[in-house]
């Protein structure tokens, strides 16, 4: 618990902010006070009302705060609520909020540039900024804030514009790109040499569209009004701008004198806001949610954040003791220990009850002892009348 609580006791840190949604099987209209609603749902449900669950974790993956929305808050209206909840909650410092390009608005880092003292942040640029600094960014020159990593600094109206490609990524995107345009490609030439009606090849088109969205956007796709036949050609100039920006990223941020190695560590962190989300969706089993009284709801997401932070827990004495390790392998382990009740029936008539769990196997037991964790003392025999009374045997 040391690091729990020393985190609020420095003057300089990390948060990490992002938001996701979870869905309810549940039959609306509600009341209007009731937060499930529908919106814009990240686990591709818009049938289904959620609410929308906003999240601030430490770069280690430590949740600090939680917050219970409307299913229909758009991202961008939530920041600036949390960034006085968490100054209220624990104090002024020196935090430096990153965030991915469609939580601020400009009115908000605006307020955060302008704030005594001003209110660190890094946050993703969309494309379109992009474009507009592309020209000035040519004339920069690549700086190595790490082994695989590149920079471009360009200073702009009290901001730093930290444009940014890391060689993994570019060959991580890159082979992504290529795999599903070779998909969508191999699909239109497939569907071009069969006979269909002119609603079946627009329905197959549409299933090829939703199913390679990326590829599509390269592809220059064409419908023939009069008859059932279609033409695509390969978009190149689109083509050759995807590849100039694959793995690339452009930042901003009002630390205008920090290190660029730093802030590009600062922005991958955010990865640990995905893991979180993906933890609460799959190992907690956050989702659906079938409760009906929002009391109910938001005791079942408290209980989740509360697992979760369980969950981190047990991953930071893991990296330290076990490192090879994950929280699921270790619980999947835990899972072979079982609880049973062992019933001896005596002469006269009564039942000695003994509550037993099973010798865990060697390899447990290891692991038990680089956690520095001990089993509990078997619970103690107890004596069951047919009245159902129940007394320890001492």
């Amino acid at each position: 618990m040391g690091r729990w609580r020393d985190l609020f006791n420095v003057e300089f840190d990390v948060l990490l902010y992002d938001l996701t949604s979870t869905y309810f099987e549940a039959n609306p209209p509600f009341d209007d006070e009731d937060k499930r609603r529908y919106g814009y749902s990240r686990d591709k449900r818009p049938d289904c009302v959620q609410v929308v669950i906003a999240l601030v974790v430490t770069p280690e993956g430590l949740p600090l705060a939680y917050e219970v929305l409307p299913g229909n808050t758009a991202d961008k209206t939530t920041l600036r609520d949390f960034l006085d909840r968490i100054e209220r909650q624990y104090g002024k410092a020196r935090r430096v909020w990153v965030m991915d390009r469609g939580i601020p608005t400009e009115a908000t880092l605006e307020e955060m540039r302008r704030a005594d003292p001003p209110v660190n942040y890094l946050v993703g640029t969309p494309k379109g900024r992009l474009s507009k600094l592309e020209k000035d960014l040519l004339l920069k020159p690549w700086q190595d804030a790490r082994p695989g990593v590149q920079v471009k600094l360009l200073p702009r109206d009290g901001e730093l514009y930290v444009f940014a490609q890391s060689a993994d990524r570019i060959a991580k995107e890159r082979a992504m790109r290529t795999r599903q345009l070779k998909r969508l490609w191999a699909r239109l030439k497939q569907l071009s040499g069969m006979t269909l009606t002119h609603n079946e090849l627009l329905m197959k088109l549409g299933a090829a569209r939703s199913q390679y969205p990326s590829g599509w956007r390269l592809v220059d796709v064409q419908v023939h009004d009069q008859n059932p036949t279609f033409t695509y050609r390969l978009k190149r100039d689109k083509l050759k701008q995807v590849r100039r920006r694959e793995g690339r990223y452009l930042l901003r941020t009002n630390l205008t004198g920090s290190d660029p190695a730093e802030l590009w560590r600062y922005y991958i962190q955010l990865t640990q806001v995905e893991e979180a989300f993906k933890n609460l969706k799959g190992d907690l089993a956050i989702r659906p949610i079938y409760h009906q009284k929002e009391a109910r709801i938001e005791a079942h997401i408290f209980i989740a954040f509360l697992a979760y932070c369980l969950h981190v827990t047990l991953a930071q004495q893991l990296r330290a003791h076990a490192p090879g390790l994950t929280p699921r392998s270790v619980l999947e382990k835990f899972a072979a220990v079982q609880m049973i009740d062992v019933e001896i029936p005596t002469t006269d008539g009564r039942t000695i009850l003994l509550t037993r769990y099973t010798e865990p196997e060697p390899e447990l037991k290891l692991l038990l002892e680089r956690l520095r964790l001990e089993l509990p003392a078997q619970p103690p025999p107890k004596i069951t009348t047919t009245q159902v009374e129940t007394t320890p045997l001492v």
